[in-house]
């Protein structure tokens, strides 16, 4: 069932995901050669504190971190750990989310650490591109499909893949609602899309395959074939004159 949200909710929705994205902007100073992601865990724990509110990823299904930081070819989910140290020409996933007033906020974002090669550089803003251009097709009277042809036409064009194993989501009171928005599909199928969804669109985007496989740790995804991978997420609310990004600060 996809749930509307009413003005009041997305507005305690708009002041979680400003958190996140304030976040963003914080962390970001901190993504460079020799920084451990659990470095940046610790950062995320002691924003939490400071803003008074609860990190959504924390427990969530047996997740033990408030961060997910997928490195290279790591595509979504890649946990913490002093072992894994920021190396020049990486690229870092970074995936965030904060539960406020009983309301979640969720977005994602990939850096560069120092000097990154070109191909990598053109992998980020293709991302960005196919999250813009889904962004754009999140109106009423469009369809999820709308949403998920943006980002494949968009990734293909530039002769990437999208991943096909994970996908969006609405976003309320769960940090997974209805509906699922895929990365790939047909222009207007799915559901229809109206005033009130609330969606956190996320491509992930492959230079090489769409194929994943989940490392032995039961949470990290990599391409199968150990290509990189890059995710841009933003948060957005349906609105009728189009759609407002929740997720920025």
């Amino acid at each position: 069932m996809i749930i509307i949200k009413s003005p009041r909710e997305i507005e305690a929705m708009r002041r979680a995901g400003a958190i996140v994205g304030r976040f963003f902007e914080e962390v970001k100073t901190l993504i460079r050669p020799g920084s451990t992601t659990l470095s940046l865990e610790e950062f995320a724990e002691e924003f939490v504190g400071r803003h008074g509110v609860k990190g959504a990823f924390k427990g969530y299904l047996g997740y033990p971190a408030n961060l997910c930081t997928s490195i290279n070819e790591e595509v979504v989910h890649g946990i913490p750990s002093r072992n894994r140290q920021l190396r020049e020409g990486d690229i870092v996933s970074i995936d965030f989310g904060v539960v406020m007033d009983g309301y979640y906020g969720d977005a994602a974002r990939t850096y560069a650490v120092g000097r990154i090669p070109e191909s990598s550089l053109r992998l980020m803003r293709v991302t960005e591109e196919g999250l813009s251009r889904a962004i754009e097709s999140t109106r009423p009277g469009n369809r999820i499909g709308d949403v998920s042809a943006a980002v494949q036409e968009t990734a293909e064009k530039a002769g990437f893949s999208v991943v096909r194993d994970f996908v969006g989501h609405g976003i309320g009171r769960a940090l997974h609602e209805e509906p699922q928005v895929p990365n790939f599909g047909a222009p207007g199928t799915g559901p229809r899309i109206t005033p009130g969804m609330v969606l956190a669109i996320e491509p992930m985007v492959n230079e090489g395959g769409h194929a994943v496989e989940v490392l032995a740790d039961g949470w990290t995804v990599v391409t199968r074939d150990r290509k990189r991978s890059a995710h841009f997420e933003h948060m957005v609310a349906v609105t009728e004159e189009g759609c407002m990004i929740l997720s920025l600060p």
